[in-house]
């Protein structure tokens, strides 16, 4: 009787997932609680599920001599080497649709918590001091522009929409708006918006996108939110704009590097940080869980590893 495929866990996933996964037609190998010794399960590896933690490299797949699929328990691939798996014939699946709700959730509470400047009477308060008057905007009327325009994004947008905002998006793969958002040029939409919320992947082409330039044409007084991919973003010239207070603020969940050491940024109290946790919600976690084991016991029982990777943030 031929051995069953053996499927290695290499980050933690929802422990309902697990037990699904133990119950198909293979073996499980749980190394997400020893990644010190992943390596030596790789030799008989038929499919690897990861999800942040665990970089799939050329030189990790090179140890995996049986590797059919790589299954990543999320939305992007960061850290997958996706040219060096595909060039040995490897698979590769992930669950997009996993923290849609989550980070659409997340990116509304970090627009109310800038205009509003929640922040600062947070800390005020906790301090001791009693901090009155006027102070920060209603989210009502104003204008929250989208640089990417995919599937969070629109999440998004319906959510705004019974705050009264007009939504205004730039995306060059979406020929027309599927809603009420209008479709702008990004330089108008930078010009236009008294938020800029970016949602865009992350690709060789648009590092930086959001670069010194695109922050100049903002709206003074704007703010500024990524909860995509910290490289879309010029961290050092947006620091420079809220110093000279071009920008009143940002919120930013992703960063450039991870964890982030540009500690001035974190550090100013123009800025909300969050250690890149917007897929990090209970909810969400059981989904990709159970998304990512579906993927890799549908793969078992077709006999093959399916390939259908979503763009990274859309």
């Amino acid at each position: 009787m031929a051995e069953l495929p053996l499927v290695v866990v290499a980050d933690p996933i929802d422990r309902d997932a697990l037990a699904t996964l133990r119950a198909g037609p293979c073996r499980v190998v749980d190394a997400s609680a020893a990644p010190a010794e992943l390596a030596g399960h790789l030799g008989a590896a038929w499919g690897l599920i990861v999800r942040s933690r665990t970089r799939v490299t050329a030189a990790l797949i090179a140890g995996a001599p049986r590797l059919a699929l790589v299954a990543r328990a999320g939305v992007g691939l960061d850290n997958v080497d996706v040219d060096a798996v595909r060039a040995r014939g490897i698979r590769v699946v992930n669950v997009p649709q996993a923290a849609t709700t989550s980070v659409a959730e997340l990116t509304v509470a970090l627009c109310l918590l800038l205009v509003r400047e929640l922040l600062p009477s947070i800390a005020a308060t906790r301090a001791g001091r009693w901090e009155k008057g006027t102070h920060g905007h209603e989210l009502a009327g104003r204008t929250v522009g989208f640089v990417g325009y995919g599937r969070i994004a629109r999440e998004v947008a319906a959510r705004l929409a019974p705050f009264g905002v007009r939504t205004v998006a730039f995306d060059p793969f979406v020929a027309a708006s599927p809603d009420r958002t209008e479709l702008l040029p990004l330089e108008r939409l930078l010009g236009d918006a008294d938020i800029v919320s970016v949602h865009a992947a992350l690709t060789p082409e648009n590092h930086h996108l959001i670069d010194a330039r695109a922050i100049a044409a903002m709206r003074p007084g704007a703010f500024l939110v990524n909860v995509a991919r910290g490289a879309l973003v010029d961290e050092a010239a947006l620091l420079d704009a809220l110093r000279r207070g071009h920008l009143a603020g940002a919120a930013l969940d992703v960063y450039e590097v991870e964890p982030p050491g540009r500690r001035e940024l974190l550090e100013d109290p123009r800025v909300i940080p969050t250690p890149h946790l917007g897929a990090s919600t209970e909810e969400a976690q059981r989904r990709a869980g159970a998304g990512v084991v579906a993927e890799v016991l549908r793969a078992l029982e077709e006999g093959r590893a399916p390939s259908h990777v979503a763009p990274e943030a859309r």
